[in-house]
């Protein structure tokens, strides 16, 4: 915890002054009125109290303003010293150039010192004016000197033309004194040094002039009459002060606390009312803290408690001064300090201590959902107490629980003479077991280890066992139909703190899948998923606050906890070969040759690969080890057999790929026992064949190893020129642990450099940094953006292996056939927003749009194509997609003519042929495309000033934009376009001459086959559609529409 106080610089302590002499009658002429507050302090004594403090006098308020301070040790007190100085100031006030009259008196070689040190309203002993010089001749006897100390004119003057921002001074202090030139005083000393050494000084206090009360300055120019006339308007206006309120809102919506390093991260902006933030500086300097903060917590395990408490009154004799504009507000954990496992908010931070607690008006807007996770708690608490007592009954007790439920002889007579069974001997009431009858039921047929383990393992395995009962459900060839069935399970599983069910009950109720939708309730679960730290719960709840869709707020700094969460394990998960997971792929279902290559193990493409390995074909090795390692391509991750294809590769090839790839799995130890000397060689031997990735790994090596900064700098600068993202962040690691050779001390800016160039490289290290300097602002090469945070933080976690895992089998789902487990997990990865997922759902409830409505309760289609144009880097097909759903109107969405001429535009700037051929239908039938658009496709209207024009240039764009190298619709379009102006013009020459009655009347009736409206075109065969998109799925098989045949989507 910081110090109230923290950044102001106190001065070192000095010797203990004697009592000061008395003062003479030049001082006393400066002198305020007893008893009141010396004249010139602003009405901030305060201030004037710091400041005279960091100045290390102590002046007495009364009638004497002017000291003159002994500091001859008491020893020589006895003996003549008669070293002194006085000053006398004409003007008591602060003026522009002031006179002040100094008068001294040397007994050695000396140096005078006079300065002026000003407090403003945002900083303190700001020196303004320094003067020095040298008495070596004029010893013992009185000297005076008249000085003209000027001030700067932004303190003595009003704002005018040329003065836009004058300054409130609330304290103006002159001081004087003298130090002996042997005695560590001279010309060439700095001023805090010389003040150690003085043997006599003296100071007062000027009077300081309100900024409304100071005159104008004469600047002698002249300003234009217009200007002049301007600021005469405004010269004798007094600003008023704007409205704003102290009471920030940290956390308007509840926040999902899993009790980790990450949380909320907040910045307060400065008062725009400089009066208000120099209070607010000055009561946190001043006083003790006492910042009123109101919330709402639900700590899991305990208690819903409403807080409302004062910071003074929990940080007992603790006191600490800060400034809360400098730095930032961390709500939950950071990297110093872990959170609080559970829900809190909504938040309100109180800056000025304006308000007695009991006027503090902080209500609780979700009422409904907090009521609804008191009940969830309270239904968990009895389900893992029914959980607890079986499975330690079951690990003491003698009798198998599945024997429960048989009846024969035998069991009857040890039911009546023997122990009682485990059965009989569990507190439970009828009640209970009608309440919980699908736990009592998965209890009894549930086989348990009894190997004695904690409660909460025991706990924890039951709600793994009652999930994976639920997904085998699930993944039946009716798996949709049987969710009903399974929810109770999923609720019990969730009960027991395994949050996968969490998720899934989440995404049920939010997409109303084959259950009735309930955003309450599926809010509720992702909330109790996200506590639990679910990595699919985070994200989802992540993406939600990120777009504020479906009821929750727009508020990317909570989104930003959430993403950071996952973001920061998801490096740590690709590390561990264990769990389900899968490497993240983008494979898209509209494309083909992508999924042509999927495999598995007994896989034509598999079994190729494995036979070119075997015949020693080095990219062939590659390919599979990377395959078998990170579980790619459908193959599912095997380490071991992965190792034994890079060790293959690598002793038996010359390939430096494989030599590095076996390399680092020996450094590491992943599957392999470590052999540090062995793939040290190795990785020399990459080296030596210019691979960038083993430089980078020398350099590596001799840090970790050998601790030798200099070589691994050397090699990481070698690699960071061949362009390896990694050695950037390495050497970004280097400035930030402020080890990096021959600079000393840390670098934040330079190591902000370094990771931002790994981060574009795809590090996700140095992108997890750069998302924290944005959330932070801390680096001014870094202003804070929390969008931008999200956006780097959201790009991480999507490469988590867990959510691999979901998309890997939604995708063989689909391989096989398998419509309803296929539906199943591209909803749960859909729902996380990442966008590949969702465009994938998209398709696949086109494709089977009766499994859609019969078992989706949101509008698949529109929803999920729609989600996805608002991510980065969206497909092109997605955005004409949803031009082609806002053009012909979707179910309950009318039509948008302006929202598809901008999805259109957005495809064509993306380089897809099909939105710039689409733009041309429409203004072919009488659309007209606003001037921002073709600013945005960078169609100058100057020069295309009418529709022809335009035409041209669009149909032109789309035929260099196709990939076809025979005629394509564009190219047709194009022709056709040229023809029939070639026939306009050719009419046009013939009216301009003078023909006879007939050759008009002939022209006239040839027109119209010539020339097609956009109705007719579609039956004209070299002319593209008049349709500007595709038609939706269910009136696609009732057209035949010639379409661009580089569109990734299938056509009519």
């Amino acid at each position: 915890m910081q110090r109230c106080g923290a950044g102001l610089g106190w001065p070192r302590r000095q010797q203990q002054q004697p009592p000061p002499p008395a003062v003479g009658p030049r001082a006393a002429a400066m002198a305020p009125p007893s008893g009141g507050v010396p004249p010139g302090l602003g009405g901030r004594p305060a201030c004037t109290l710091l400041l005279l403090c960091y100045l290390n006098f102590v002046p007495s308020l009364g009638r004497q303003t002017s000291l003159t301070t002994s500091v001859i040790p008491r020893a020589e007190q006895s003996v003549a010293y008669e070293d002194f100085i006085y000053f006398t100031v004409f003007e008591g006030n602060v003026r522009n150039v002031s006179e002040v009259s100094v008068e001294y008196l040397c007994s050695q070689p000396c140096v005078v010192n006079l300065e002026a040190v000003v407090s403003s309203e945002f900083r303190s002993s700001i020196p303004v004016y320094k003067k020095r010089w040298k008495n070596e001749k004029h010893l013992h006897t009185s000297r005076t000197q008249i000085v003209h100390v000027k001030f700067p004119s932004i303190m003595v003057y009003r704002d005018d033309y040329f003065i836009r921002h004058s300054i409130s001074v609330s304290a103006v202090i002159l001081r004087a004194w003298i130090t002996h030139q042997y005695s560590g005083g001279d010309l060439n000393v700095k001023w805090e040094e010389n003040l150690l050494h003085a043997v006599a000084k003296n100071y007062t206090l000027l009077k300081t002039v309100p900024p409304f009360e100071r005159p104008f300055k004469d600047h002698q120019v002249c300003l234009e009459w217009n200007l002049g006339y301007i600021w005469n308007l405004r010269a004798n206006k007094i600003p008023q002060c704007p409205l704003e309120n102290d009471a920030v809102t940290l956390l308007s919506f509840l926040y999902a606390s899993s009790g980790e390093n990450t949380g909320i991260v907040k910045k307060f902006l400065r008062f725009r009312n400089r009066e208000l933030e120099a209070t607010d500086v000055f009561r946190q300097l001043l006083k003790r803290c006492s910042h009123f903060i109101h919330a709402y917590v639900f700590v899991v395990s305990l208690a819903s408690l409403d807080i409302s408490f004062n910071a003074a009154s929990v940080f007992k004799k603790i006191y600490f001064h800060y400034n809360d504009t400098d730095g930032y507000f961390i709500i939950g954990g950071s990297r110093y300090v872990a959170g609080i496992e559970g829900f809190f908010g909504p938040l309100k931070y109180y800056r000025l201590h304006a308000l007695h607690p009991a006027q503090i008006f902080n209500p609780l807007l979700e009422k409904q959902l907090a009521e609804q996770i008191k009940l969830y708690y309270e239904r968990c608490g009895e389900v893992q107490e029914i959980v607890s007592v079986y499975t330690s009954t079951v690990q003491q007790g003698s009798g198998r629980p599945e024997a429960c439920g048989l009846r024969n002889s035998y069991l009857d007579l040890q039911r009546r003479y023997g122990r009682p069974s485990t059965c009989r001997a569990f507190p439970w009431e009828k009640e209970l077991r009608a309440r919980h009858r699908s736990l009592f039921q998965a209890l009894l047929e549930m086989g348990l280890v009894t190997v004695p383990r904690s409660q909460n393992e025991s706990v924890l395995e039951v709600g793994g066992r009652m999930f994976e009962k639920a997904v085998k459900r699930l993944s039946s060839v009716d798996g949709l139909h049987q969710i009903s069935s399974v929810v109770p399970f999923l609720m019990d599983a969730s009960c027991c703190g395994y949050h996968k069910a969490s998720y899934y009950l989440a995404v049920f109720y939010e997409t109303g899948l084959n259950v009735p939708r309930d955003q309450l309730q599926g809010m509720l679960y992702s909330l109790v998923g996200g506590q639990g730290s679910e990595r699919l719960s985070s994200m989802n709840l992540g993406y939600k606050h990120y777009q504020g869709i479906d009821k929750y707020p727009l508020d990317w700094e909570l989104s930003y906890a959430y993403y950071s969460n996952i973001a920061t394990k998801t490096p740590l998960d690709q590390h561990t070969l264990q769990g389900d997971q899968a490497y993240v792929e983008t494979i898209r279902l509209k494309d083909d040759e992508i999924l042509k290559v999927q495999t598995k193990e007994d896989g034509d493409v598999f079994m190729w690969l494995k036979h070119e390995a075997t015949r020693g074909n080095a990219a062939a090795q590659q390919r599979l080890a990377q395959m078998l390692f990170w579980g790619q391509q459908g193959v599912a991750k095997n380490p071991e057999a992965a190792i034994e294809w890079y060790a293959k590769g690598a002793l038996e090839t010359e390939d430096p790929a494989l030599i590095y790839d076996y390399a680092i799995v020996l450094f590491k130890g992943q599957g392999v026992k470590k052999n540090r000397r062995l793939a040290l060689e190795l990785m020399k031997k990459a080296a030596s064949k210019g691979l960038h990735q083993a430089v980078n790994g020398l350099g590596w090596y001799y840090h970790k190893f050998k601790k030798n900064y200099a070589k691994a700098a050397k090699y990481w600068l070698k690699a960071e020129e061949m362009g390896n993202p990694d050695a950037s962040y390495n050497l970004g690691v280097l400035y930030l642990d402020g080890i990096f050779p021959g600079i000393p001390g840390r670098n934040h800016t330079l190591a902000g450099e370094y990771f931002h160039k790994a981060a574009q490289g795809g590090h996700i290290e140095g992108t997890l940094w750069c998302s924290l300097y944005y959330i932070t602002g801390n680096l001014e090469t870094f202003p804070r953006d929390p969008e931008k945070a999200v956006v780097w933080a959201k790009h991480v976690a999507e490469k988590n292996g867990y959510l691999g895992h979901v998309i890997r089998k939604g995708l063989n789902a689909y391989l096989e056939g398998s419509w309803h487990e296929a539906l199943l997990y591209y909803v749960l990865a859909a729902e996380t927003g990442i966008e590949v997922s969702q465009t994938n759902l998209a398709h696949i409830c086109e494709e089977r749009p009766d499994l859609a409505k019969r078992y989706l309760g949101v509008n698949c289609v529109w929803r999920y194509y729609n989600f996805s144009v608002f991510q980065i880097d969206a497909p092109s097909f997605a955005y004409l997609k949803m031009g082609d759903l806002y053009y012909y109107g979707h179910q309950n969405q009318s039509q948008d003519l302006e929202l598809s001429v901008q999805m259109y535009a957005q495809a064509a700037l993306d380089g897809d042929s099909q939105g710039f051929f689409n733009l041309a239908l429409l203004i072919e039938e009488g659309a007209i495309i606003p001037h921002h658009i073709l600013d945005f496709l960078e169609i100058d209207p100057t020069i295309h000033s009418n529709n022809i024009s335009i035409l041209q240039e669009l149909y032109e764009r789309c035929w260099s934009h196709s990939s076809e190298e025979s005629f394509s619709p564009c190219s047709l379009a194009w022709l056709y376009l040229n023809l029939r102006l070639m026939w306009g013009a050719v009419l046009h020459s013939a009216l301009v001459r003078t023909v006879s009655p007939v050759e008009i009347w002939g022209c006239v009736l040839y027109a119209p086959s010539s020339h097609p409206t956009p109705a007719q075109s579609s039956s004209d065969p070299p002319a593209p559609t008049a349709s500007p998109a595709v038609t939706p799925a269910t009136d696609a098989s009732a057209q035949d529409q010639p379409t661009l045949t580089n569109n990734p989507e299938p056509r009519g």
